[in-house]
Parts: structure tokens; C-alpha cells; sequence
């Protein structure tokens, strides 16, 4: 299974649309087996979860996500986790240990870059 976290490669970014990238995990057998880092194709109406869904990942991370956006990840088979952050290896060893809860926060606000919080 593929988990991708909203981030710069080290932290969780507060907005999956603005976020630099996606750390994106490999997970067999609850271990992580590989890790890289997408670089964000940008940020354009209902491409993100297409493009995440295409590198095959099924989770997605994030410290902050509009409601359209969860919705359009939900239709492309990809579970989406809100409120999340401190550093990505962590939050993705919390997701595969049971540890990790989505806040189900919606973030209504667009005019900022990069937290939703």
C-alpha cells in the first residue's frame, strides 16, 4: 500500500494544495519498504488526486484539505486523513501503527498559501 503525505520532504504541510510535495511511503507487512518524495505538478482544480491516484496511492496525509478536494480524493479510491503534522516519518509511522486520527477538519479558507490552521 502507497501513503503520501502532504509535505517538504521532511514536515507536513499545513495545506495539501500548497505543499512542495508528497513524501509517498511504500507499506508491506506494517513496514515501510521505500520512500520518495513527488514534487507538487502544481496546484490546479481536481488534478492533485488524480496525479496521487495514478502513482497508486491509496492514503493521503495532510495538515489541511478543502472539502472539494476530499471529496474528489474520496471518488479516485483514496483515503484522506486531516489535521496531521510534525515530521513525516513519524506521522507515517503513527498511520501504520493504528496511531493516527483524522481530525475530518475541512479548511474553508483559500486565500492563504500554506496552513489551515
Amino acid at each position: 500500500m502507497k501513503i503520501a503525505i502532504a509535505s517538504d520532504g521532511v514536515m507536513v504541510s499545513g495545506h495539501f494544495g500548497h505543499c512542495e510535495g508528497f513524501t509517498v511511503y511504500e507499506v508491506v507487512k506494517d513496514k515501510i519498504t521505500d520512500k520518495v518524495f513527488a514534487k507538487n505538478p502544481g496546484h490546479r482544480p481536481g488534478f492533485l488526486p488524480v496525479f496521487l491516484h495514478e502513482l497508486g496511492v491509496k492514503v493521503i496525509i495532510a495538515g489541511g484539505m478543502g472539502e472539494t478536494a476530499q471529496q474528489l480524493f474520496y471518488e479516485n479510491g483514496i483515503e484522506v486523513y486531516t489535521g496531521a503534522r510534525g515530521n513525516c516519518d513519524a506521522v507515517a509511522n503513527h498511520f501504520i501503527t493504528g496511531q493516527l486520527k483524522s481530525t475530518g477538519s475541512v479548511c474553508r479558507e483559500h486565500a492563504h498559501e500554506g496552513n489551515c490552521g
